[in-house]
């Protein structure tokens, strides 16, 4: 596996915080304000994102999965943000401590899921790969969330992985 699991997540981790600076000056009406977009407003798309964390973590610890409506933290009943930011506090210990615990990556996983149509679906997947979708669903749903940002008029910056991560100093001439 090329990607570090530990460092990756805490790269997720620096990039939320940094989102997290950016929206944390909104007004209720504006965290909620529905768009012709993505998951509709940043409260549902950042709800999404944590719901997903805490879905692909359960499965990487080979855990059960209950029906969408009994899940502890739902898009259509997206917290205020100060409940959002515990919530995310909270499951990145759990996501971190299911990062720690895994010791084969290659390992398949198998698990049932239903389609968009209601039919049941068996998924087969390596551990990294479920930590790889992690990864790559939160980067697009957070461009998701800057890009209302920038709708809303907040100039949400750079939070790629290597300028929040590459060491930099200044090079002498």
């Amino acid at each position: 596996m090329i990607i570090e699991p530990t460092k990756a997540y805490d790269y997720l981790i620096l990039a939320r915080d940094r989102l997290f600076e950016w929206v944390r000056p909104l007004s209720p009406a504006e965290y909620t304000r529905e768009f012709p977009f993505g998951r509709r407003s940043i409260a549902r798309t950042l709800t999404h994102i944590l719901a997903s964390e805490w879905y692909y973590v359960h499965r990487i610890g080979g855990h059960a999965v209950p029906e969408y409506a009994q899940w502890p933290i739902r898009e259509e009943e997206a917290p205020v943000f100060a409940g959002l930011v515990k919530a995310w506090a909270e499951q990145a210990e759990r996501t971190r401590a299911a990062i720690a615990a895994v010791r084969d990556w290659k390992a398949e996983i198998e698990y049932r899921v239903t389609d968009d149509d209601g039919r049941p679906m068996l998924v087969t997947a390596t551990r990294g790969d479920v930590f790889t979708q992690l990864v790559l669903h939160k980067v697009h749903h957070r461009a998701q969330a800057m890009s209302t940002l920038r709708h809303l008029g907040i100039a949400a910056a750079d939070l790629d992985f290597n300028a929040l991560t590459f060491r930099r100093r200044r090079a002498h001439a």
